[in-house]
């Protein structure tokens, strides 16, 4: 399976490349949001900004043809709806024939390299809106990180801003993913993920663009979670995040959110991905079951 998968992969890319739009152009396609009104996608876009690891397995994310493997497990699950990923992981998805009757979320903005000098200028260096509406995908996600610090928050500001209002001229939703940041004593950039910090962040992600009229929030699951949704009337995801603790705890921690008026769903990626028994299926299987 491994060999073959990865042969094809590489042969159809080497000879094919043409072979992506194709397959694109060929894909059954789906409302974003279905009969339910619940949304569940699995992330895999990690890679593309250099994490990969999970659970202290510090490359866990680096064999792609197993990052394959697991996404394609994942999206033969009942419930799942749908993937979000950059474009090398979703073109490969497209060559393998697993995106049909899918939800697909393009991810934009992967150049904020975690522990760099340039992480908070966060450059849309992977899709653009014009490119998700040519494949023929249903929204474009991107990470909006405001350091009070850091000028290059300003441009990150203006370029989200400016994907916002695009993807709405396409009628493609636009899912925002915010967060306020602190400094360490050391100078690192941290995700501020107090409730304060996390109504401010919201506030101002559903502010960005032209219009808010496809705009979703793809929010972390924090303390408080109630007075934070009750900052925006948008449509939120949650996010999954970095896996950590007891799974049992994180699956609560979701359940109580996902009662929340606005919350219509999840966003996950290395806690379903990369469980800690490796049973991928059974994730997942949980995880939906909480919608």
């Amino acid at each position: 399976m491994r060999d073959s998968v990865l042969r094809h992969l590489t042969e159809t890319r080497a000879r094919h490349p043409e072979a992506v739009a194709e397959a694109a152009l060929r894909r059954e396609r789906r409302p974003f949001l279905g009969d339910s009104g619940r949304l569940m996608l699995v992330a895999a876009d990690h890679p593309a900004r250099g994490a990969l690891a999970v659970r202290g397995r510090p490359t866990a994310m680096a064999d792609r043809v197993e990052l394959l493997d697991r996404l394609l497990i994942a999206l033969s699950r009942p419930g799942v709806d749908g993937v979000l990923g950059s474009p090398d992981v979703l073109e490969d998805l497209l060559l393998l024939g697993a995106l049909d009757g899918k939800v697909v979320v393009g991810s934009m903005n992967r150049g904020g390299i975690p522990g760099t000098a340039f992480e908070i200028d966060d450059r849309f260096t992977a899709y653009d809106a014009d490119a998700i509406h040519r494949q023929g995908f249903d929204a474009g996600k991107m990470l909006l990180r405001v350091d009070l610090g850091d000028k290059a928050s300003a441009d990150t500001l203006t370029a989200c801003a400016d994907a916002v209002s695009r993807l709405a001229g396409h009628g493609l939703t636009a899912m925002v993913e915010p967060f306020w940041v602190r400094r360490t004593p050391d100078g690192r950039a941290v995700n501020d993920l107090t409730p304060d910090a996390m109504i401010r962040a919201v506030s101002i992600a559903q502010g960005l663009g032209r219009t808010s009229a496809y705009t979703w929030l793809k929010v972390p699951v924090v303390p408080e979670m109630e007075r934070v949704m009750e900052a925006s009337t948008l449509p939120a995801l949650l996010l999954g995040g970095d896996p950590s603790g007891a799974p049992e705890e994180t699956y609560a921690a979701w359940d109580k959110a996902l009662r929340l008026p606005t919350v219509r769903g999840l966003v996950v990626g290395r806690a379903l991905l990369y469980p800690p028994d490796d049973d991928v299926a059974a994730a997942v299987d949980t995880a939906v079951s909480l919608l």
